[in-house]
């Protein structure tokens, strides 16, 4: 959700402004995503590298995810939403805390779509404690094991499956410490459009490319090995 602050001083607006802007828009990505066949859907609302900027926006910040939080509540759970927060939450202001709390309990049964904010989030703190953890412990470690050491980092929530689709707006194309574990084999999709611009059609639009690439996890497409089978037996 790269973009907020860019888009608003593009308008004279004020970097708060921009966040209140991508706001909106994740209420329409949110909407527009089980509608495209998505089941779930993480987004980078705040990472650990953020604490860096200035406290002002800091503070905006924070007070935005409070109040989302609380007047998103009744729509998810209308809407079959399940919210979840990943990332740490100890150095997280209590007010946030008692909303994520809240929205968390109260969506909990929702199966139209897992929702999960990634909120003063780390990958590689992430990878970091599961292998604390795994040190720790006699078992055999494998690619398995280690996936559900890394749900356990995130407040015990379960695994997810790997990551399919990254899209990352607002013209930079890195990964900014960013599910790099689950985003192994993941197709990466860069836009220019910042996000508060960022909506439905364009949400179809990289969906749409995403359909029509060849993925091939480090092996060869069935098809296209039957198709070479046939032209040299020819």
């Amino acid at each position: 959700m790269d973009g907020n602050g860019r888009w608003a001083e593009q308008r004279g607006l004020s970097r708060t402004a921009g966040h209140r802007a991508g706001a909106r828009s994740v209420e329409r990505i949110v909407e527009a995503a089980p509608q495209a066949g998505i089941a779930t859907l993480t987004l980078y609302a705040f990472s650990s590298d953020n604490w860096n900027r200035p406290m002002p926006e800091v503070t905006a910040l924070m007070r935005l995810l409070r109040s989302h939080l609380r007047s998103e509540r009744a729509r998810a759970v209308a809407n079959g939403v399940a919210v979840e927060i990943i990332g740490r939450r100890d150095r997280l202001p209590v007010a946030v805390l008692r909303e994520i709390a809240e929205t968390e309990a109260a969506t909990a049964a929702g199966t139209t779509l897992r929702l999960r904010l990634a909120v003063d989030y780390s990958a590689r703190d992430g990878i970091l404690r599961a292998a604390i953890r795994a040190a720790e412990e006699p078992e055999e470690l494998s690619r398995e094991r280690f996936e559900a050491l890394l749900a356990l980092v995130d407040h015990g929530r379960p695994a997810v499956p790997p990551v399919d689709l990254l899209i990352r707006t607002g013209a930079e194309q890195r990964l900014s410490d960013f599910l790099l574990w689950e985003c192994a084999y993941a197709e990466l999709f860069f836009r220019d459009t910042m996000w508060p611009d960022f909506g439905a059609t364009e949400l179809e639009e990289v969906l749409r490319e995403f359909r029509g690439r060849q993925r091939r996890f480090g092996g060869l497409p069935a098809r296209r090995e039957a198709r070479n089978h046939l032209k040299l037996t020819r």
